[in-house]
């Protein structure tokens, strides 16, 4: 399931900076490094993460790859949320021993 490959790629500090970087604009890994402040191996593997977890693609232009966000792993988390929620809001209302009554009409 995708969303359990964003929980886990969110879950790490870097990474998130890198997403936050990523969602302004593209960069390379060499870019990524700089502004990380990360050797350009680990920023690689924090990128591979992403790629996996569908929160990051890239573009090859000759030598260098360019890194965005991408929302279809964010996509995915929210699907998996919201169940989460409709699961939360349906139990309080289960357990609510006098639901509200609505207004009544005219």
């Amino acid at each position: 399931m995708t969303y359990e490959y964003s929980l886990t790629a969110l879950a790490d500090p870097t990474r998130r900076g890198l997403i936050e970087k990523l969602r302004r604009r593209p960069h390379t890994v060499g870019e990524l490094a700089r502004l990380a402040k990360v050797s350009q191996p680990a920023i690689s593997q924090h990128l591979r993460v992403l790629r996996r977890a569908r929160l990051v693609t890239h573009e090859a232009q000759g030598t260098r790859r360019h890194y965005r966000a991408s929302r279809e792993g964010l996509d995915a988390l929210r699907r998996y949320l919201e169940t989460l929620w409709d699961d939360v809001l349906a139990a309080y209302a289960a357990d609510d021993p006098a639901p509200p009554k609505g207004k009544k009409t005219r």
